[in-house]
């Protein structure tokens, strides 16, 4: 549940965008969507709204979280005051990029690199078998950004946003699967070993 709260708004992004060059009246007051720069306001909105209901939820900041809605408060609103699109098209590469280097780095600093300090209470791994999760993480963060780049520089904007959206729900599917077969045949063991 908690994955599928973490699309709304890039979802959201994706739906303002489609409404680029409509307008909407309410009351006297008008409005008129302008592509990218609508939904990007919007994007900034629904993750300020996801971080307060998260912590209304949990009662606790995720750094996750709070680290996405600086990067979506700096570079959409960088987007917003140059009125410069390639400001939120970069912040997909450079908070994966970021991702990447905090989980590559984690390890070597300190006895357990970030993954085992993430689930390490919640599961118990060989360590070894932390070492190729993490570096899974590391791997899907470097060419999710990477990505970004090529699509945002050799594609439309359209299709940028479209990538944009499918491209999150598709890496995250597939993170998460290989993240389970990583460990799925260590969770049997410790079932095996708990009986």
């Amino acid at each position: 549940m908690k994955q599928l709260a973490e699309f709304v708004p890039i979802a959201l992004f994706f739906i303002v965008y489609q409404l680029k060059g409509q307008s909407f009246s309410l009351g006297g007051w008008e409005y008129s969507f302008d592509g990218i720069f609508s939904a990007t306001a919007v994007l900034m909105i629904a993750t300020v709204a996801q971080v307060a209901i998260t912590y209304a939820i949990t009662r606790k900041f995720e750094k996750r979280l709070l680290w996405l809605l600086l990067a979506v408060v700096v570079f959409g609103g960088a987007t917003l005051i140059f009125r410069n699109q390639m400001f939120i098209q970069w912040k997909p590469t450079i908070f994966n990029w970021a991702l990447a280097l905090a989980f590559g780095a984690s390890q070597f600093i300190g006895d357990k690199n970030l993954m085992e300090r993430t689930l390490g209470s919640q599961i118990h791994l060989p360590k070894l078998v932390w070492t190729r999760l993490n570096l899974l993480w590391v791997t899907n963060f470097a060419i999710v950004g990477g990505l970004n780049l090529v699509v945002a520089y050799g594609f439309s904007e359209d299709t940028w946003v479209s990538y944009k959206l499918y491209s999150a729900i598709g890496f995250t599917l597939v993170l998460t699967i290989l993240t389970a077969l990583l460990i799925s045949p260590h969770m049997k063991e410790e079932q095996l070993t708990d009986k």
